[in-house]
């Protein structure tokens, strides 16, 4: 008997075998359905799918076998994946030396005689394991039943590759929730220790200024400002902070129909506009079903950045909408001072702030645009921009409809 010689990526190839996480599961319908499949098509009495582990090769789902592994040195899977891109077929193990004395061949039990298997690649073109058929005399599968096999062992790859997907979400999603959970108490935290001496920060320095105006000279005074205006700073990039991170401002389960008219007259309201700025709503007022909140914060967003990104003596923002099939399309459009075409693919990144000049005292802390980012990605949507210096900004943005 030869032993199945190892791989020379062997150790890339058991990494990829321990990350598909299917070693000793339980079975599976959709596996089994496979498995039945392969032996109904090529008339054999056995038919395995098999991963191969360091020593054993052990059975994801099997027909026609009492066993739930064999060894790998035994194994005739362990000679198919050194081929990964070949039928490997066996018509009469008796007569091949590499399997006569086999005691997987000698068995009564067992008795394995012809064997045919296709190796199961990863992504990466890494073997797992075979999906092979076996009966207990010899037999030589035909063109159409290797094309078949083929085919289903395909099937396969397909759902290793959904069930690595799966488990990597399931994952991700335990992470964010403990961290969801991390950072609620953390944003009680930051309420009480940090807002509120900011807060007193700020009403102490206008009552300074207010009592000892008479013995504060204008020096004095814009010291009192600078503190004021920091500690408002400050907490508004805490409050950005908060908003970013927080597990309600990102949720889309809240659906709710409204006009869209009448969401962003309420929007800005909130933002308190000068007269020299000409808001254009858009002519007709759609009628939107979806998450109003998320929509909200996307525009107060992108308006509060054409508002505070703008030299124009009369600023003019346009917004408009349109739907079609299952998205809504937004846009918001200004003559603002615009970004440097270089700066446009930062701009959604988490604290990048894009120094524009022309804008003097205004400067974000690099959490909105990414809060933007963040909801419409939770809402099955895209966002773009298109800039050019000195002449505006427009962001295209387009929201699915809720099933």
């Amino acid at each position: 008997m030869k032993e199945p010689e190892i791989p020379e990526n062997e150790d890339l190839r058991l990494r990829s075998v321990r990350q598909l996480g299917l070693l000793d599961s339980l079975p599976q319908e959709s596996y089994d359905n496979i498995t039945t499949l392969a032996s109904e098509i090529c008339g054999t009495s056995v038919a395995l799918l098999t991963i191969l582990d360091k020593e054993i090769q052990w059975f994801k789902s099997k027909k026609g076998l009492g066993a739930d592994q064999t060894g790998r040195d035994v194994s005739f899977c362990g000679h198919a994946i050194l081929e990964p891109n070949k039928v490997f077929e066996v018509d009469n193990a008796l007569e091949d030396s590499r399997f006569a004395d086999n005691p997987l061949v000698l068995n009564e039990e067992t008795h394995f005689r012809s064997y045919a298997g296709v190796p199961i690649l990863d992504n990466k073109g890494l073997p797992l394991g075979t999906l092979c058929v076996i009966n207990k005399t010899p037999k030589k599968l035909n063109i159409h039943q290797k094309r078949s096999l083929i085919a289903l062992g395909k099937q396969v790859e397909i759902l290793y590759d959904y069930h690595l997907q799966n488990s990597r979400l399931k994952k991700v999603q335990s992470r964010q929730l403990e961290n969801n959970k991390i950072l609620r108490e953390f944003a009680g935290n930051v309420s009480h220790d940090l807002k509120m001496p900011l807060a007193n920060m700020i009403i102490t320095s206008d009552i300074v200024k207010a009592k000892y105006a008479s013995v504060l000279d204008e020096k004095g005074k814009e010291y009192l400002d600078y503190i004021k205006n920091s500690g408002l700073k400050l907490s508004e990039y805490i409050t950005g902070l908060l908003e970013y991170y927080s597990e309600v401002g990102t949720k889309a389960s809240e659906v709710k129909e409204f006009f869209l008219n009448d969401l962003l007259e309420d929007t800005i309201d909130l933002l308190h506009i000068d007269a020299n700025c000409d808001i254009r709503l858009p002519e007709e007022n759609l009628k939107i079903r979806g998450n109003r909140a998320g929509l909200g914060q996307i525009m107060m967003n992108l308006i509060s950045n054409s508002l505070k990104y703008n030299t124009a003596e009369e600023i003019v923002i346009e917004i408009d909408c349109s739907e079609e099939n299952n998205f809504y399309y937004f846009s918001v459009t200004d003559n603002g001072i615009g970004i440097p075409e270089e700066k446009l693919d930062q701009i959604f990144d988490l604290f990048t702030v894009i120094e524009v000049d022309g804008t003097p005292g205004e400067r974000g802390h690099g959490i909105g645009l990414s809060t933007v980012q963040k909801l419409v990605d939770t809402m099955n949507g895209e966002i773009s921009v298109k800039s050019v210096l000195n002449q505006g900004t427009t962001f295209n943005f387009s929201l699915s409809k809720p099933n």
